[in-house]
């Protein structure tokens, strides 16, 4: 019979070997909930968290609660990184992928946007999952597992009113694309990945300069995608064992071209963002 966590109202059962045991985080809504379906699909165990402990909640029951624990916190919080990767030794000795999903934006020009939100949106994009990676280390090693990191081509070219989510992604990526060199000698993977805009609520979610819910609607470049095309495209992504993946083409060559012909992808972004800078 399955045994109930009390510290996390899920159920599970004695892992089968050859099960891949997977951490995802923001996995309430968004990309991160279309990852943990697909996991789960393959037949994943889980270990979710999310800071929206009712729709952690929802989700768990939507799975269903065999091979799959849902601990709601704070990523920020290193006490919750300590919790997540205890419980993941307890209940499934193991740890195969880790997928850092969990993110905030801005939209709000920088000279109008408050301190504390630059800092909310590094503690979120940039700290936890620098912390959380280098605290799961020691289980990645012992599978010889994977990390994913969802990073964003706004890490690497402006975007006009996103100064903090910009600078956040970008400290990201040369997080991580140091960290792989160092971990390859473990036989730990890591794959980073850099959609340009998606169809999930971290947009709905966004702040405003102020710290308050973004009171404008935002302004895109190149094709919106649905979390669902995303979520697959990184599992197949890891499967290939892929060290980077650039899924929009056009946000690629946007990235071109403010390399080489900064002035005029400047005059585009301001054209195409105008309504954001008002």
């Amino acid at each position: 019979m399955p045994t109930l966590d009390h510290s996390t109202q899920s159920f599970t059962r004695p892992l089968e070997q050859h099960m891949q045991v997977t951490l995802i985080t923001g996995a309430a809504s968004g990309l991160g909930w279309q990852l943990a379906r697909a996991c789960h699909a393959r037949g994943d165990a889980l270990l979710l968290t999310d800071i929206n402990a009712p729709g952690l909640a929802a989700r768990a029951e939507e799975l269903g609660h065999e091979r799959l624990l849902a601990i709601p916190g704070d990523i920020t919080d290193p006490a919750l990184h300590a919790l997540l990767l205890q419980r993941c030794r307890e209940r499934f000795g193991r740890l195969d992928l880790l997928i850092n999903n969990a993110g905030i934006t801005h939209r709000s020009p920088t000279t109008q946007t408050a301190m504390a939100v630059f800092r909310q949106v590094m503690a979120v994009d940039y700290h936890a999952p620098l912390a959380l990676t280098l605290a799961a280390l020691p289980l990645l090693r012992e599978s010889r597992g994977q990390i994913a990191a969802i990073g964003s081509m706004a890490g690497w070219m402006p975007v006009l009113g996103r100064a903090g989510y910009c600078a956040a992604k970008s400290a990201l990526s040369q997080f991580f694309e140091v960290l792989r060199g160092e971990v390859a000698r473990d036989g730990i993977h890591l794959l980073m990945v850099y959609p340009s805009f998606l169809d999930t609520p971290i947009e709905q979610h966004a702040l405003g300069g102020d710290g308050q819910p973004a009171r404008h609607g935002r302004s895109t470049v190149g094709r919106i995608r649905s979390a669902d095309w995303m979520a697959q495209t990184i599992i197949q992504a890891l499967a290939r064992r892929q060290e980077r993946l650039f899924p929009d083409r056009g946000s690629w060559l946007a990235s071109l071209l403010w390399r080489i012909a900064p002035a005029l992808y400047y005059r585009q972004m301001s054209r195409r963002f105008a309504a954001e800078m008002d």
